[in-house]
């Protein structure tokens, strides 16, 4: 099974989706599986991770009702309120055979780093790793030091590293690899290769020259803990002729078929304990 790690569906609404800037018009829309579909398929993708979009319960209830009527959605990243002295009642409310991770957009808090401190969010996180949930952390470069502390509090269960980590693209792979290396370290870490074409990029640097921070994220983590995400539909503030699928391909090109079937689908399968997909289906 091919995987997309890391997609997106949403009923666009400006007060649910303030990250949407007013530059990011193609974003400002309803985003649906049937948009989707035939994307995938063009890039034989049989299966994707679905994730969350914005802080709501509401919303992982929705991805989840997408999940169980699309027979390509193979899991789902939902949120929920990690500091709620109510946790353990609304996961057992949203459980749901498709849920098999959280997200919290932790680089658009005030403080990241304050709240990855957090204790509260940290005995959230303990309760998520305890059932069996993977946590995908989501900051800039700028807190990558505060998300190892983060880390190694919580080794009981996989964490899933967003986007490369959002390196600062202006400071090179070189720099990326040192800061990441740390996290990288902690074997219970996985790394999405997603979200690089969306970061702000120096004047004049092509698609091409982001491949050496595959290079470095097959370095330090190893085609065992890498997988691939195409961070879709924000992949498509990317120029027309850049697309997340030629970027990975290229960047794993020379490597292994067991090395490619693990990046492209045999950890996601691990990590998110995917299940095989179905002879016959509705997708």
């Amino acid at each position: 099974m091919r995987i997309d790690s890391h997609q997106h569906f949403w009923r666009y609404t400006p007060q649910d989706y303030r990250w949407i800037g007013d530059d990011m018009a193609v974003l400002k829309q309803d985003v649906l599986p049937e948009t989707l579909r035939p994307t995938l398929q063009r890039h034989d993708i049989q299966g994707t991770v679905l994730v969350q979009a914005c802080s709501s319960v509401q919303e992982t209830r929705w991805l989840l009702e997408l999940a169980g009527q699309h027979d390509f959605v193979r899991a789902v990243t939902g949120w929920v309120d990690l500091s709620s002295p109510g946790l353990e009642q609304e996961l057992d409310t949203i459980s749901h055979p498709l849920l098999r991770g959280f997200r919290h957009q932790v680089q658009d808090e005030p403080a990241p780093a304050q709240w990855l401190a957090d204790p509260a969010i940290n005995a959230g996180l303990r309760q998520l790793q305890q059932k069996g949930y993977v946590y995908e952390i989501l900051v800039t470069h700028r807190h990558l030091t505060d998300a190892v502390k983060f880390a190694k509090r919580h080794d009981d269960y996989f964490l899933v590293l967003d986007h490369f980590g959002k390196p600062d693209l202006s400071r090179g792979a070189a720099h990326w690899k040192q800061q990441v290396a740390p996290l990288a370290g902690l074997k219970h870490v996985s790394c999405k290769l997603s979200g690089l074409l969306t970061e702000p990029r120096p004047a004049g640097m092509s698609a091409r020259d982001l491949l050496p921070y595959f290079e470095a994220a097959l370095e330090i983590f190893g085609a065992e803990r890498l997988m691939v995400g195409s961070d879709w539909p924000v992949c498509l503030l990317a120029d027309v002729d850049e697309n997340p699928w030629d970027l990975c391909e290229q960047a794993t090109a020379t490597l292994s078929t067991d090395e490619q079937a693990a990046i492209y689908g045999g950890n996601a399968c691990t990590i998110y304990r995917l299940q095989p997909l179905p002879i016959t289906g509705n997708d």
